[in-house]
């Protein structure tokens, strides 16, 4: 059975100052739906698992190693697992970055909760 959503009107969780999300998973995947404002609290980190980043709206320097990537509406990037990225949006416009994960992130599980009828046996 398929399901439409959309992402305007999803349950979004704050995530910390200038940074909310929400989610959307397939059976072995999630998307994470972010939106930046600026002058958020930058948040260096790092994890086991590639990361697909998208920028969907606005500009943001997204930062991966040694690296800086200016992004606008259209780039795409590979993060590499266990190297420290982060994000910090430019302009005075809040951003939207779509992340992917596969396989699905458990610690956003919770993200996706919404969806639980459409994965049930």
């Amino acid at each position: 059975m398929a399901t439409m959503y959309n992402w305007n009107e999803m349950p979004r969780e704050v995530v910390r100052q200038g940074v909310e999300r929400c989610g959307f998973r397939g059976e072995d995947s999630i998307l994470v739906m972010n939106w930046l404002s600026p002058g958020l609290d930058v948040r260096p980190h790092q994890h086991e698992f590639e990361q697909l980043v998208v920028c969907v709206q606005g500009r943001f320097n997204y930062h991966v190693g040694n690296e800086v990537f200016y992004m606008t509406p259209g780039c795409m990037l590979r993060v590499p697992p266990r190297v420290v990225h982060y994000v910090e949006p430019v302009g005075d416009e809040v951003a939207l970055n779509l992340d992917v994960f596969a396989p699905m992130r458990d610690d956003y599980k919770h993200l996706v909760e919404h969806q639980a009828a459409d994965f049930k046996s």
